[in-house]
């Protein structure tokens, strides 16, 4: 008895040929000039008259016999078919990491959903944002995010100032220059907040998202090494369609 595996394995080749097949057998039949064949003879009116050779074209394509054709490749490609679809129906396997049991009698077909999905998924997490490194981030559990220390800076003021550069004499004014001076004028206390993600977190996240893909791999390498479940339907649907 085959295994799935190996159903699944010879269905793709199958699929082609009865497609190949299939239209080729449609391109026979819309062409009139093989289906018609014609035989005529001809007698002159009289002895006297001009003997003239029999003509005749023989039938070259018959569609009782393309649809022969047709049933016999269609009903490979129904039988292997169903015989898989059956198969997947009892196909299953569990899902262990770590020795642990994740899942129990996995279908083969929702294996093959998660084995995706768990793609996308891993892409995802590779993209979570996360806190950034040069930063020091303790958890804030009134904002449930995370926070920094906070940093004490000084906030300036730019005040001008007068510098007498000459004093004014009975003949010129005083030669005054101005400038300005920063002074402290009060101070900036900060705290950054945050709801990304430490790098630690994102990791394990991922390490669990591979671990998990390995799993499902195995399970459906498993689950596909299910005892195939004969089924012949194609005798059956063919004979009905075309008996």
């Amino acid at each position: 008895m085959p295994r799935l595996n190996q159903i699944i394995a010879v269905e793709k080749g199958i699929k082609s040929k009865s497609f190949a097949d299939l239209t080729e057998a449609h391109h026979a039949v819309q062409k009139t000039t093989p289906l018609a064949g014609i035989s005529r003879t001809y007698q002159p009116k009289d002895e006297e008259g001009e003997q003239l050779p029999a003509e005749s074209t023989r039938v070259q394509i018959k569609a009782e016999d393309i649809l022969r054709q047709v049933s016999t490749t269609l009903t490979r490609l129904f039988d292997v078919t169903a015989t898989k679809d059956w198969t997947n129906c009892v196909a299953c396997a569990d899902i262990v990491v770590d020795g642990q049991t994740v899942a129990s009698d996995v279908p083969v077909t929702y294996l093959l959903f998660l084995e995706k999905q768990l793609v996308d998924l891993h892409t995802f997490v590779k993209k979570l944002p996360v806190l950034d490194a040069a930063e020091s981030w303790v958890r804030d559990e009134s904002t449930d995010s995370w926070r920094t220390e906070s940093v004490r800076t000084i906030r300036t003021k730019k005040v001008p100032r007068n510098h007498v550069k000459a004093e004014a004499t009975d003949k010129h004014p005083a030669q005054v220059e101005v400038y300005y001076e920063d002074v402290a004028v009060g101070y900036w206390t900060t705290v950054k907040f945050s709801g990304a993600l430490p790098a630690k977190r994102v990791n394990e996240i991922l390490d669990r998202v591979v671990r998990l893909q390995t799993a499902v791999k195995f399970a459906r390498e498993e689950a596909n090494n299910a005892e195939a479940v004969d089924r012949r339907i194609g005798a059956t649907v063919f004979g009905y369609l075309f008996g």
